[in-house]
Formats: C-alpha cells, structure tokens, sequence
C-alpha cells in the first residue's frame, strides 16, 4: 500500500467515525458513485475483474443504503426507495454482465439525484438531531 492509498484510508476512517447519520448517508453516496465511476474507467479499459470487483463494491454500498432505511418514519417514501435500490442494484448487475456502461450511467444519475436531494436536508436533519 503506498502513502496515497494509506492516507485515503485513514482520512475515510476519520471521516466515517466522526460522521453523524445524516453525514454517513451521504459518504455511502459518494462511495457507490466513486465506485461506478472507477468502474466505468475500468470496463473502457477492458479490466473486467477490476471493473467487476467496483461494481460488486458499489452494489454492496447499495445494499448498505438500503438497511439504513425506516419504513416506520419513512412510510411511502421508503417503500419507493427500497424499489429503486432494487432496481439500481440489478441494473449494475446487468451493467457487469453485459459490459454496458450506459447501465453504468444510468444509475449514477440516480444515485445522484437521490443524493442531490438528502444533500438538500442535511441543515433541517442534524437540527433535528441536535433538539433531541
């Protein structure tokens, strides 16, 4: 492992251990959207286990996002976002199978509207947090 490598991972510890729940979300975001993206790079590379190895990466953090969500509190808007996290993870399986970055495309565009809109509340949930 070079200096880099060791520096990123120690900086993601910090970052993950000092993150609120609101903070963890939207690193979880950022990662399955490195993730696809690195992918992307991979598969135009032709490095298809590495390509491989991203996508199952991203399709992990996918599944992460998706136990965090409170059906309870959540109500429809958890129902919908169970589906989507469904459909994200079997497009990225697809993606992988079938070598197609459009796939690849099309869910970081989804990933990144979602968390266009979790950034959106980030002031409104650590307020609430903090009242608590």
């Amino acid at each position: 492992m070079n200096g880099l490598q060791a520096y990123q991972r120690v900086n993601a510890q910090t970052s993950i251990t000092d993150a609120d729940p609101h903070k963890l979300i939207q690193l979880l975001y950022n990662g399955a959207l490195e993730r696809i993206n690195m992918a992307k790079a991979r598969m135009q590379a032709k490095d298809y286990e590495g390509k491989g190895k991203l996508i199952s990466k991203a399709i992990e953090i996918i599944g992460g996002l998706r136990s965090f969500l409170d059906f309870e509190k959540g109500g429809d808007l958890a129902v919908r976002l169970e589906g989507l996290y469904d459909y994200m993870e079997r497009t990225l399986f697809e993606a992988n199978a079938k070598n197609d970055a459009a796939k690849l495309d099309e869910v970081a565009d989804l990933l990144r509207a979602i968390k266009e809109g979790w950034d959106g509340i980030r002031e409104e949930a650590v307020g609430r947090q903090q009242a608590v």
